[in-house]
């Protein structure tokens, strides 16, 4: 059965390959009934209450914002935005890191591997888009293009200027309903990342998350258990095939008791 609920799902409004307006076609094609927007670091244009009605399917304005922890980088997750000033101030901070960041990660790519990238970076731009445009120009594939070209520690990578885990966690708990620690077990240090949900910023986990190997849940069922955290799911899809993951029936519904 495939899960009622995929609520991580991104579009070409960060660095997805599917249009909002293409969202409904599929989620009926796997079967799903409700769907989170939550592109990187950008709220959509074209979702200006914190759920809608999209061609018969609900969907949820939600946003994933990445910040920098004494472990690392991890994700999170709002869900329901109802943005702030601060939080835009913010986006716009990071969307125009996002830009630079693409430009200098283009340039020593081209430069690298004497091609030129059909790719102009603008707002939204995000590693997959020029991986994608590595495989479209060059002998690497997808996966290679991170692994040996742009990925952390490559000659091409370059770091982001991110907002500490304090400063991001808050302006999310003060815009979202419902505030998630993302694929936690994604992590180099998923205890340290599941600590993290201790936060009275944080009130959920991503509980359910296709991570493409198999993995021991049990962490993050323990922090559900000690935190009361709210499990949240999704496929995490970038392309246009929905439903990887998510959240049955009933786990939505505790999910939506958090949302305005």
């Amino acid at each position: 059965m495939p899960p009622v609920a995929d609520l991580h799902v991104h579009t070409t409004n960060s660095d997805g390959t599917m249009s909002l307006h293409e969202v409904p076609h599929a989620a009926r094609a796997a079967g799903v009934e409700i769907v989170a927007i939550t592109d990187h670091e950008r709220l959509h244009d074209d979702l200006d209450t914190p759920s809608d009605d999209l061609d018969g399917v609900p969907v949820i304005h939600g946003i994933e914002l990445r910040v920098e922890t004494d472990a690392g980088q991890v994700d999170l997750l709002g869900y329901g935005v109802e943005p702030t000033p601060e939080l835009a101030r913010e986006i716009d901070r990071l969307q125009t890191d996002r830009v630079e960041r693409g430009h200098a990660i283009v340039d020593c790519a081209e430069d690298r591997l004497d091609t030129e990238l059909p790719l102009e970076p603008a707002a939204g731009i995000g590693r997959p888009d020029i991986a994608r445009a590595i495989a479209d120009a060059t002998e690497y594939d997808y996966q290679g293009a991170f692994e040996e070209v742009i990925g952390r520690g490559c000659p091409c990578f370059v770091a982001r200027n991110l907002p500490d885990f304090e400063r991001g966690a808050s302006l999310l708990a003060e815009t979202c309903g419902l505030v998630s620690l993302a694929h936690p077990l994604r992590y180099g240090d998923p205890t340290a990342a599941l600590e993290l949900t201790g936060s009275a910023y944080v009130d959920g986990v991503e509980r359910h998350y296709e991570y493409g190997r198999s993995v021991d849940v049990s962490p993050v069922e323990r922090a559900i258990d000690r935190h009361d955290l709210v499990p949240t799911g999704g496929s995490d899809a970038h392309d246009d095939v929905l439903g990887r993951a998510g959240l049955d029936r009933e786990g939505f519904d505790r999910v939506a008791e958090r949302l305005p």
